[in-house]
């Protein structure tokens, strides 16, 4: 790897999904070692978790699943994607098709070829379901780890278990 690689995980409110894969993504850099080869965050496609400008923090359901696998996302707000986002990440990872359809229009489309579906990596095209109006957590946390290894792997040739 040359360089920080920056990952920006995108879903629609920024209090389930997203965080879930930006705090996966940053366990398991920091288990590799590389923690500092990785400039990790996660961002909304709304404004619905903002409130006069500060954001909303971690659903707790979100939260508690992220606990049961030892990983901590304490102080985590909600914020919105901004077209500034695009020139500052490598990869924004969106979790779903109405996701990727959003990051287009709010950027201006992607001439970089920067938006992709987490489980595109894992060689799939699913959407990883929004636990918010599924209540599976358990599911959506399994695909968001599935999706997280092999962006994972393939950034540093490394697989993680």
């Amino acid at each position: 790897m040359q360089g920080k690689v920056r990952v920006l995980f995108i879903c629609h409110g920024n209090i389930c999904r997203s965080p879930m894969a930006e705090f996966v993504m940053k366990d398991l850099a920091a288990r590799a070692g590389l923690a500092d080869s990785f400039s990790i965050a996660s961002a909304a496609t709304s404004s619905e978790e903002i409130w006069n400008g500060v954001g909303n923090s971690v659903y707790p359901p979100a939260r508690a699943k992220l606990a049961e696998h030892g990983i901590d996302c304490g102080g985590k707000r909600a914020v919105q994607l901004t077209r500034a986002d695009y020139d500052k990440y490598d990869y924004l990872i969106a979790m779903d098709s109405a996701n990727v359809r959003n990051i287009h229009r709010m950027m201006g489309g992607d001439p970089e070829g920067k938006v992709r579906k987490l489980l595109s990596f894992a060689g799939s095209e699913r959407d990883i379901a929004d636990p918010w109006y599924t209540g599976d957590f358990d599911a959506s946390y399994r695909d968001i780890q599935e999706g997280c290894r092999a962006l994972f792997q393939e950034l540093t040739g490394r697989q993680q278990s």
